[in-house]
């Protein structure tokens, strides 16, 4: 009996005979995939050096926060912490009360504050840190000075912007009250950082003046990796600059801002230095972070304040998974 080696067709055994392409293509696809596992084996052989630096480094404080927080620690006796379970986060007590981090409006206006400062101060980063990247990306005389003078504010340490800009705002002795009186534009002194309509505001405006920088540079870089066919040729089709970078700059720039975003969302959730050099432990302007230092400092209370520790940090994480998300399903879409 002859067996014709056709597709579809057997051996005497039964079992199929597969074509010369076929069984090409089915080696390469078998390479191809023993490639791609010796580059995640190796991928995960130059991360784990990193990894495992980094739980000692970050994973055991972490988690040790996160067990002080079921705790009654203080910090005067932290050996003789007794476990009691959620007591810090939510507790009901006899006379129905009820007490603990969820139930503290001091917590959820320091929640407020923190969210209402990262909203404000990263949009607005991200508007001007857009406009200056679009104009450090214009050809022009001088152009590498002015890169190099914008990035001073970014620059300057948090703390020595903070204080210079505290003597700035003072009601008494500050610049920009001054200059503000001399142009008629105010009729008395305002105290910025010490009124509670203005200090959260205040407090924006010198977050955005020195990171703004930062927003420019990463946008920047973006810009600079764009190809330079895709406006040759809306140019020709006689696109003026508006739709160019709606419709060009923009979707293939939304992977760097997207970056860029997250970047300050991190440092905006978590922000405590310049708040708290500017308005200290004022309730007005409390951020998680100040919060938390509060407790565990100010009231040595361990426990609480690394309850306290363990929400920002929640907060934190959902946060940025949420961008990500997000962005990549803006990407996905547009895709």
């Amino acid at each position: 009996m002859v067996t014709t080696k056709s597709a579809g067709t057997s051996t005497p055994s039964g079992s199929p005979i597969v074509p010369a392409p076929s069984r090409r293509r089915l080696g390469l696809h078998r390479r191809l995939s023993s490639l791609e596992r010796e580059r995640v084996r190796a991928a995960w052989t130059f991360l784990a050096p990193m990894l495992i630096v980094l739980a000692l480094i970050a994973g055991w404080p972490l988690a040790r926060t996160i067990w002080f927080g079921f705790t009654n620690a203080n910090l005067a006796d932290l050996r003789h912490a007794q476990w009691i379970g959620l007591s810090n986060y939510l507790s009901h007590d006899d006379d129905g009360r009820w007490s603990g981090l969820l139930a503290d409006p001091d917590w959820w206006r320091a929640v407020r504050n923190t969210l209402e400062f990262a909203v404000a101060s990263v949009a607005l980063e991200t508007v001007f840190g857009m406009i200056i990247a679009l104009v450090l990306n214009t050809p022009f005389r001088g152009r590498g000075f002015v890169r190099a003078a914008v990035l001073i504010p970014w620059a300057i340490p948090t703390i020595v912007s903070a204080k210079m800009w505290g003597w700035m705002l003072n009601d008494q002795f500050g610049i920009l009250n001054h200059a503000l009186m001399g142009i008629g534009l105010l009729s008395h002194p305002i105290a910025w950082t010490a009124d509670p309509h203005l200090a959260l505001i205040a407090v924006v405006v010198v977050d955005v003046w020195k990171t703004t920088p930062f927003m420019a540079l990463l946008i920047l870089a973006g810009l600079q990796l764009l190809p330079s066919d895709c406006f040759e040729a809306a140019r020709i089709d006689g696109a003026n600059p508006v739709q160019v970078f709606f419709r060009i700059t923009l979707p293939l720039i939304r992977p760097a801002v997207i970056v860029a975003v997250i970047f300050r969302a991190l440092d905006a959730l978590r922000v405590f230095d310049l708040i708290y050099v500017l308005t200290s432990n004022s309730t007005d302007t409390m951020s998680m972070s100040v919060y938390a230092r509060q407790q565990l400092v100010d009231f040595q209370e361990i426990g609480y304040g690394s309850a306290a520790s363990t929400l920002l940090f929640l907060i934190i994480a959902f946060s940025v998974i949420v961008m990500i998300v997000f962005g990549r399903s803006r990407s996905e879409r547009q895709n």
